[in-house]
């Protein structure tokens, strides 16, 4: 992968949803299937916060719950449900404080996907809303969603 390979930052009018987007030379189905597998989430984490995975299946459909341990400051665990879900097209989840991670994939050629990256705190809790805003986590989070569908991108071509 060249170093210099970037994601597009979308301008979504909403401060609580931070999303970029990516060309990725491969089917959906196969970037499907490492969205859809938790044990490979720490592959592509652009966050660099995801330590293993240690609950969950190894496929995710509509309602799947999987855990992580993560590591941000402190050590914690996190389980995350999957919300949102159509075979090799969408895929979403959100844990405890609400805010979900969406990825929307985009057939745009035989070999060729566009995927969409978005994490959107717009339906959180009021106390979930000022604690990202208190920890300044919007910024963080837009580079975050950005590296994540570069890593995603070198883990589907490679």
């Amino acid at each position: 992968m060249d170093k210099n390979t970037r994601s597009e930052i979308l301008e979504t009018g909403n401060g609580q949803i931070k999303s970029a987007r990516i060309v990725i030379n491969a089917p959906a189905e196969k970037i499907f299937a490492i969205l859809s597998n938790p044990q490979r989430h720490k592959e592509i984490d652009g966050s660099n916060t995801i330590q293993e995975n240690i609950s969950g299946p190894h496929k995710l459909v509509l309602g799947s719950k999987f855990g992580m341990k993560m590591h941000l400051g402190v050590n914690y665990r996190i389980l995350n449900t999957v919300t949102e879900y159509q075979e090799n097209s969408l895929i979403a989840w959100r844990h405890v404080g609400r805010w979900i991670w969406r990825y929307e994939l985009v057939n745009i050629g035989p070999q060729s996907t566009q995927v969409t990256e978005s994490f959107d705190a717009s339906r959180a809790p009021l106390i979930a809303k000022a604690w990202l805003s208190l920890r300044k986590a919007y910024p963080f989070t837009q580079r975050a969603v950005a590296k994540t569908l570069v890593q995603l991108k070198a883990a589907s071509e490679g």
